[in-house]
């Protein structure tokens, strides 16, 4: 039954059930209280009541904060989603409770976003925020609807094709020489993704222990995918991994996520590539190991991908590259 008192000018209504946790809310007038009491005593008889005080009493905000604590510290690139999702946080779509974080509001997230950054990267941003919404609905007792599937997506871009030349890549490890203040391992993880095709997170991840210059090989215990992979190593990488000096940490390239990015951005500026991408230097190496490796299966192997389909965005010949191998 319903019980109503009045506190401050204001009317407070409190519904109590067997079987229910108390539901109290607090309203301008007794008639909207009594409005709200009957609505939620019609929504228990009819066993589709849903108790949302949870999503009431806990910001966006809270929640983020709570993912980066339990979850986040788990999964692959954790420093790099801490930091995101930190960002998220500072903005005004994380200081709304959870039972007001409605479609329209994250709309606003979106087209604010929008002029920020990319439509890949929004499209991105409403995964990871969707995610986290879903988490907290399974796990933490977060009882409302997903608004982020009720919000339209950013028309996702398409998908890029950018390949370097060699005078391009020339001039982009020329940028990179390791003179004044530079680091002197900038230059050389270009080089191993030139040549291996490994991606970032997989070259900073690698270790000594799974290098084998002999057997000219490099295990991956831990790939985006999530399987395991061993990488064979070209002469050219060989060379390269063997100029490096030991780090402590046992890691071959001893260098943070963010402080790599910034130094690949300021070399590709005064290489004149402002349009290029640390990911393109993968692209590059799968279409320049193509020539090497027609069997797909084989060029699979070496690059990680699962399907055919993915690694075909990556290999880019030129109509007059197939035309010469047609004779």
């Amino acid at each position: 039954m319903a019980s109503y008192r009045q506190r401050n000018g204001k009317w407070q209504a409190r519904v109590l059930r067997d079987g229910y946790p108390d539901q109290t809310k607090t309203f301008a007038t007794k008639v909207d209280a009594e409005k709200w009491a009957r609505s939620i005593e019609a929504a228990i008889d009819r066993g589709v009541f849903v108790n949302v005080n949870e999503a009431q009493r806990t910001t966006f905000s809270e929640v983020i904060e709570r993912y980066l604590t339990e979850v986040t510290p788990s999964m692959k690139g954790a420093s790099e989603d801490t930091i995101r999702l930190k960002a998220m946080m500072r903005k005004p779509i994380a200081r709304w409770s959870m039972a007001n974080l409605s479609a329209a509001r994250v709309a606003v997230y979106r087209d604010e976003r929008l002029k920020e950054v990319s439509a890949g990267t929004v499209i991105r941003e409403l995964a990871y925020l969707s995610a986290i919404i879903n988490h907290a609905r399974k796990e933490w007792g977060i009882n409302i609807p997903n608004p982020v599937q009720m919000v339209r997506k950013p028309q996702s871009p398409q998908a890029r094709s950018r390949v370097l030349t060699d005078v391009e890549v020339f001039n982009l490890l020329h940028s990179l020489e390791p003179t004044g203040r530079r680091s002197h391992w900038t230059k050389p993880v270009v080089q191993l993704a030139l040549a291996t095709a490994m991606r970032r997170g997989e070259l900073l991840s690698l270790r000594w222990e799974h290098v084998d210059l002999q057997a000219q090989t490099a295990f991956l215990p831990n790939t985006k995918n999530g399987d395991s992979r061993t990488v064979p190593l070209s002469s050219v990488a060989i060379q390269v991994l063997a100029s490096l000096p030991r780090h402590i940490s046992g890691v071959v390239i001893p260098v943070k996520f963010f402080t790599l990015d910034a130094a690949f951005k300021r070399a590709r500026k005064r290489a004149g590539l402002d349009d290029v991408r640390f990911h393109d230097l993968r692209r590059t190496a799968i279409t320049r190991m193509a020539e090497k490796l027609p069997n797909v299966i084989e060029l699979a192997a070496v690059s990680g991908h699962k399907s055919l389909m993915v690694l075909k965005r990556y290999y880019r010949p030129t109509a007059m590259e197939l035309a010469k191998k047609l004779g």
